[in-house]
């Protein structure tokens, strides 16, 4: 049940039950109860109809431009304040997303080999990644990650054969 719900489930002519404790039954805050949101300025509703008019001409606009825009207008506001009315407003900026996620047509796609199987076991999956790290001097850095089940990490370093 939503907090709204069981606000409304609070009665002031019940008699048996003060406000108090009706709040605590139902797990709110007496201060929540007594609250009335306050609305939005006059100043914050004129900004509001300014920036839904900017929006409507530069619909790709997002709060960084739009701050820029009502600043040379002469319009004396922060970015946070108009990112807030805008998120208020429902309005969001219209770009083009990145398409950094499609791959490449030629990409072979490999099948992945564990789907189905249960891994109910400590030593039934191994993998291993090798990876280069920068090496102290002397050390040559290896790093290997095994274990899927224990979710261990094991960190080998190997000195370097110096004479090889």
């Amino acid at each position: 049940m939503s907090r709204g719900e069981r606000k409304a489930m609070i009665g002031r002519d019940q008699p048996g039950l003060s406000l108090s404790r009706q709040c605590r039954v139902l797990a709110i805050s007496r201060s929540s109860f007594y609250y009335a949101p306050k609305g939005e300025s006059p100043e914050n509703l004129a900004l509001m109809r300014r920036i839904d008019e900017l929006f409507l001409k530069y619909p790709f606009y997002g709060s960084r431009q739009m701050v820029r825009q009502l600043r040379r207008e002469g319009v004396r506001v922060g970015r946070h304040r108009v990112r807030r009315l805008m998120r208020l407003m429902g309005l969001e900026a219209i770009y083009q997303a990145p398409r950094t996620s499609t791959p490449h047509p030629a990409h072979r796609i490999y099948p992945y080999l564990l789907r189905g199987l249960a891994i109910d076991r400590p030593d039934q999956v191994w993998c291993a990644d090798i990876t280069y790290s920068a090496p102290r001097p002397g050390w040559s850095g290896v790093r290997m990650f095994g274990m899927l089940l224990e979710r261990r990490k094991i960190k080998c370093l190997v000195p370097c054969c110096e004479g090889a």
